[in-house]
C-alpha cells in the first residue's frame, strides 16, 4: 500500500498510463501548518521592524530638527539601516540571503533583532514629556525584542532545519502537481489527434 504524497503521485500516473482522466485538484493537499505558521510570525515580526523603523525615523527627524543630540540622529539612522536589514530578511529574499548567509538561521535573525530592539529603546530620557513617542518606542522596541527572543529559542531548538526541509518537500510537491498537469494536457490533445485521425 503506498503512503503520503508520493503514493497519490505515482496512483495518478498509473491513471494517465492506462489513458483515463485525471484530476490535478484530488493530488493537492493543504498547506503545511507549521510553514502557515512560521510565515504568519514572519509577517508580524516585519511589521514590528517597520514599527521601529518609523519611530527611529521620527526620532532622527526630532533630534536633527530642534538640535537636541545630533549623535542621536545618527544613531537613530543606523537603527533604521538595521531594521531595514530585518525587513528584508524577513522576505526570505533568495539574492539577500545568498550575502547574508547568517540570516538564514534563526538564531541570527534573532540576535539582530534583539539589536534593533535595543537601539529603539535607548536613549529615553531624550524623549522628554513626550509620552505617545515613549509609548510608541516601548511598544515596538519590547514587541521587536519578544520576536528576537522566540527566533533565538526556535533556532536552539532546531526549528529552522525543520522549516528547510518542509520548505523542499512543499516544493517537490507543487512540482509533482504540475507535472501531472502537463501529463493530462498532453494526453487530451493525443486524445483529440487520435479523434481528428479516425474521423
Amino acid at each position: 500500500m503506498e503512503r503520503d504524497g508520493e503514493g497519490i503521485v505515482s496512483s495518478q500516473s498509473q491513471r494517465v498510463n492506462n489513458g483515463r482522466s485525471i484530476s490535478p485538484n484530488r493530488v493537492r493537499t493543504g498547506s503545511d501548518p507549521f510553514l502557515v505558521t512560521c510565515r504568519v510570525f514572519s509577517f508580524v515580526t516585519a511589521l514590528v521592524a517597520i514599527l521601529c523603523i518609523v519611530v527611529n525615523v521620527y526620532s532622527a527627524v526630532r533630534s536633527f530638527k530642534h538640535g537636541y543630540d545630533v549623535f542621536d540622529g545618527i544613531f537613530r539612522c543606523y537603527a533604521v539601516v538595521i531594521a531595514v536589514i530585518v525587513v528584508v530578511a524577513e522576505t526570505e529574499w533568495g539574492f539577500f540571503i545568498k550575502f547574508w548567509k547568517v540570516l538564514e538561521f534563526s538564531a541570527g535573525r534573532g540576535m539582530l533583532q534583539i539589536f534593533v530592539a535595543v537601539m529603539t529603546r535607548a536613549y529615553p530620557e531624550d524623549y522628554g514629556q513626550r509620552n505617545d513617542l515613549i509609548l510608541l518606542r516601548n511598544i515596538a522596541s519590547y514587541f521587536l525584542l519578544t520576536c528576537g527572543a522566540i527566533y533565538i529559542i526556535s533556532g536552539l531548538l532546531c526549528f529552522g532545519f525543520i522549516k528547510r526541509a518542509r520548505q523542499a518537500k512543499e516544493i517537490s510537491r507543487e512540482q509533482a502537481i504540475n507535472d501531472l498537469q502537463d501529463l493530462e494536457r498532453r494526453r487530451e490533445e493525443l486524445e483529440a489527434l487520435l479523434i481528428q485521425e479516425r474521423a
